[in-house]
């Protein structure tokens, strides 16, 4: 009988495996978003050129079908099935590069660098419709030098942006902050002051937890440096060395969830170009150690990496591009338990030319990926996507902004292993969802962060709690319920 048992529970674990793998492959085919016989090009410098929030994906890239390069847009409504048409977003006769795309519900925000001024300066539009409509370019930068390569990241109505800057004669990290969703503008802070170089910065915000990584050659060689404020750019701490070996660290990309930042860049120490990552579990206060994500005899470049949470762990999803097949491919690779395992390599492109430059965003249970590729002769922007790439967690249903909190009641319900919670925030806040039994002790924790307004869905799995009636209660700064829910088994 013993024996039996563990051979059940052995295929079930299979079964489990095989079930979470059959998900994660469930790759489609690649989408061509341009075509035209100009070049297209995704940013090099990892900024994020997608953005995704419940069905609508936006894609950003700079396109010199106009004689020059100018900043060009689509979008899906439909997770990616569709797009709509290309919108040129500048016109001018000089060159538009760069952009990096990010979404506050249906604000979307970009930013880039244009030289329309007689030098590189840093640009801004925004939508306030889900990309449907935009406003007029927003100057962000004026000095007599040149700014390059902008960051942008959102959160509620706090915009914050990062470029690098010449204006004290090498390379500093700038930054500025709208705290009215991109209508009106802080001053430009200087992030960094030395004699070196410091270029290539990446930001990422999580509530007022505003987290900026780049590349600094203080040191002698390019290093990985980070620094972060805690009261939304206000304010900002000291420079951290995050990598410290006599090779070279750069392009690095930054995400943040909650309590946990990740870094990934591209490195040399190995005597090839390779993808490391290293994280904080304690939003940035200290580090772990460098974690190398590749491991060939080729070189791998230019990562971009995107942390989601999935109850009760992280899902961390890389993608990069690698020339391990004679050109170079997009590569892919997640975790779902935060860095403690790791799926092989994935190739997402197979073609007889280069595919350059990936961005990965992630909406509910979909991973996508957009990309710069020569397999038609001329750059052009392709598009792929895993509808079940993210399986677990927190599922954004919709970004539109309820005119109230609720918490709906679990289905099924009863249940056996599993459940699914539907909660809607009226407002941005922390929200924490936690399950109790009938004395009162928490017995699982299935939502504690920082949410934007939106509905929400959240999976509960009680396949190691007794039979019995329990209590779900939901809690933010302006809304308490409770619920009850029922496990049979």
């Amino acid at each position: 009988m013993k024996k039996l048992i563990y051979t059940l529970v052995f295929v079930l674990i299979v079964n489990c495996i095989l079930k979470i793998e059959d998900c994660q492959s469930q790759w489609q085919s690649d989408v061509r978003l341009t075509n035209d016989p100009a070049i297209s090009k995704t940013s090099f410098d990892n900024a994020r050129c997608i953005a995704s929030s419940g069905s609508v994906v936006h894609v950003v890239w700079y396109d010199n079908r106009d004689g020059n390069e100018e900043i060009y847009y689509k979008r899906s409504t439909n997770s990616g099935t569709n797009w709509g048409s290309d919108t040129r977003l500048t016109n001018n006769s000089s060159g538009s590069n760069n952009p990096s795309v990010s979404l506050s519900g249906s604000v979307v925000h970009i930013v880039w660098y244009d030289n329309r001024d007689g030098n590189n300066e840093i640009y801004y539009k925004r939508s306030t419709d889900a990309g449907v409509s935009w406003g007029t370019d927003t100057r962000l930068t004026n000095n007599s030098s040149s700014s390059f390569d902008p960051s942008v990241a959102v959160s509620g109505s706090v915009v914050h942006v990062v470029w690098h800057d010449y204006r004290t004669f090498n390379n500093e990290i700038y930054y500025k902050r709208s705290s009215d969703a991109g209508v009106s503008w802080s001053a430009d802070s200087a992030l960094t002051n030395n004699t070196a170089n410091s270029n290539n910065s990446h930001i990422a915000v999580y509530g007022s937890m505003v987290h900026v990584a780049w590349t600094d050659v203080r040191d002698g060689n390019d290093e990985i440096y980070y620094k972060r404020s805690t009261d939304a750019g206000v304010s900002w701490g000291i420079d951290t060395r995050l990598t410290n070996n006599t090779s070279v660290s750069n392009n690095s990309s930054l995400s943040v969830s909650g309590m946990f930042v990740y870094v990934a860049w591209q490195d040399n120490r190995d005597g090839n170009w390779e993808i490391y990552y290293k994280s904080s579990n304690n939003e940035g206060t200290t580090w772990g150690a460098d974690t190398r994500l590749t491991s060939n005899t080729s070189a791998s470049y230019s990562p971009s990496i995107l942390v989601i949470p999935v109850a009760p762990a992280i899902a961390v999803h890389v993608v990069w591009y690698d020339n391990r097949d004679g050109n170079f491919e997009i590569y892919y690779k997640y975790t779902l338990d935060g860095g403690n395992l790791w799926n092989p390599d994935t190739r997402l492109t197979n073609s007889t030319n280069d595919s350059q430059d990936p961005s990965v965003a992630v909406s509910g249970t979909a991973v996508n990926v957009v990309w710069c590729d020569y397999r038609d002769g001329n750059w052009e922007i392709y598009y792929k996507r895993n509808p079940t790439g993210n399986p677990a967690g927190i599922i954004n249903i919709s970004s539109e902004i309820p005119s109230s909190y609720s918490l709906q009641q679990n289905y099924p319900n009863p249940f056996n292993q599993s459940s699914i919670i539907n909660f809607q925030c009226a407002i941005a806040g922390n929200v924490n969802l936690k399950v109790y039994d009938l004395l009162g002790s928490e017995v699982a924790v299935l939502v504690n962060e920082y949410l934007q307004g939106g509905t929400y869905q959240v999976r509960f799995d009680a396949k190691e709690l007794s039979s019995g009636m329990y209590l779900y209660r939901i809690n933010s700064s302006n809304f308490s319920e409770t619920k009850k829910l029922i496990i049979i088994k």
